[in-house]
């Protein structure tokens, strides 16, 4: 009785750091991705369409080789905080090589290297996180609310740092601001609880990974998986699009556009504290409904309202990203967490990972560079793209997305257990 009134808490010390880590991962990510792909295809670059969605795709790779490799080596031979300490520090001097990069191969190799240090980090420091708090179905929404908070930081200094029209030398700063927080969360990570190795007991599967693919078998988890894909790639869609979007058919300044799209982290950290109760409330399928119909809402109206006329209707929509990332992605991480079996957590949490920003990372950069290719055209001697009918795609695509949860997602159980997700977040 008394467990269920009063949940067990994790020291408020261990919390601090955990949030702090979770500031500065997520800053790195951040500070790049809104710019990257109209830096890219700017004058300054001008790569070909190929090489922008290959350049694109590099967090696919990256995440193809670290379920492989690299999130084996955290899970079973380092502690997590020094595996983080030494990718941060080789992922810092790589950011700051691929600033000065302007040959496309040398950009790309600079960046994929960034890439194969930085991505195994995403899922070693919710492992991290997990392996450490006492009510992960509460707490984490709170931990993670920190890389929401550390996206919001990041993106507002570019308002100064780059101009409406920014040159090349001032996009640089989209690498070099990163490159300074990876060397401060490589020192910040030393100061992480020890998080040891975890040792294989007789009979355990040395190839966790494989044991978490293999859980594909069972109905309800491939289903998650299929669902999962078309949501991770409507998701990266919007990162391919939105600034040019934002500049080119509402026309924003592009030193504003990183912080329009802030709107959304502001909301998302709305939504992470209320996680918890919605998740009791709602359960998992319906929460993870609701996260993808935030998608649908917010490609609808761009598609129809999406032009200097309604600016402050397509400003205001970002709040949606909100509810797009924690109903579905957060909840998805706390799932897994819950459901599968706890020698393979980190390899589960590694093979959605290697959806999110993996499978449907490269689909997104390469189908919606496509797409947009495809709706371009000349009018008046000027470049003019139909919008309208490339945000139709992804709307769709979130609209079956919701009813294969609403009509084949059967979980094992509906919703957390109550002791642990129902406990209050501090607000």
């Amino acid at each position: 009785m008394s467990s269920t009134s009063n949940p067990i808490k994790t020291d408020s010390g261990i919390l601090i750091k955990l949030f702090l880590m979770m500031v500065l991962e997520i800053a790195i990510w951040g500070a790049w991705q809104v710019k990257i792909f109209s830096y890219m295809g700017g004058d300054g670059l001008a790569f070909q369409g190929w090489q922008i969605s290959l350049a694109g795709s590099m967090f696919g790779i990256a995440s193809v080789v670290g379920i492989f490799f690299s999130n084996q080596f955290a899970d079973r031979y380092f502690s997590a905080e020094k595996f983080l300490a030494f990718s941060h520090l080789i992922g810092g001097i790589a950011l700051l090589v691929t600033a000065y990069c302007q040959d496309f191969w040398m950009f790309f190799a600079a960046f994929l290297v960034y890439g194969l240090f930085y991505v195994p980090t995403l899922s070693v420091t919710n492992s991290l996180a997990f392996a450490h708090m006492k009510n992960s179905a509460s707490e984490f929404g709170l931990v993670r609310m920190g890389g929401t908070i550390g996206w919001i930081i990041v993106s507002w200094p570019f308002i100064f740092l780059l101009g409406a029209k920014a040159t090349v030398d001032q996009m640089r700063w989209i690498f070099i601001v990163p490159a300074l927080i990876s060397f401060a969360l490589a020192a910040f990570s030393l100061t992480l609880p020890h998080t040891p190795p975890r040792k294989a007991a007789a009979g355990d599967d040395q190839l966790a990974w494989l044991k978490a693919f293999k859980l594909l078998k069972v109905p309800y988890i491939l289903l998650l998986f299929i669902v999962t894909l078309i949501d991770s790639t409507i998701h990266n869609g919007y990162f391919v699009l939105i600034d040019g979007f934002l500049t080119d058919a509402v026309k924003l300044p592009g030193n504003v556009t990183m912080a329009v799209t802030t709107i959304g982290q502001i909301a998302e950290i709305v939504t992470m504290v209320v996680l918890g109760k919605v998740l009791i409330r709602l359960g998992w399928k319906w929460t993870m409904i609701v996260g993808i119909a935030g998608h649908a809402a917010r490609f609808a109206v761009f598609s129809f309202l999406g032009n200097e006329q309604y600016q402050w209707i397509i400003i205001a929509v970002q709040v949606l990203h909100g509810i797009c990332y924690a109903f579905f992605f957060a909840t998805l991480y706390i799932f897994v967490d819950e459901v599968f079996p706890k020698d393979i957590r980190t390899s589960a949490q590694g093979m959605f990972n290697l959806l999110i920003l993996g499978v449907g990372l490269v689909i997104a950069s390469f189908g919606f560079i496509e797409l947009k290719s495809r709706f371009t055209s000349e009018v008046d001697g000027k470049t003019v793209v139909d919008y309208f009918s490339i945000f139709l795609v992804p709307t769709v695509l979130a609209i079956v997305a919701m009813a294969l949860l609403l009509f084949f997602f059967k979980p094992p159980k509906d919703r957390p257990s109550a002791p642990e997700a129902a406990g209050s977040l501090p607000h």
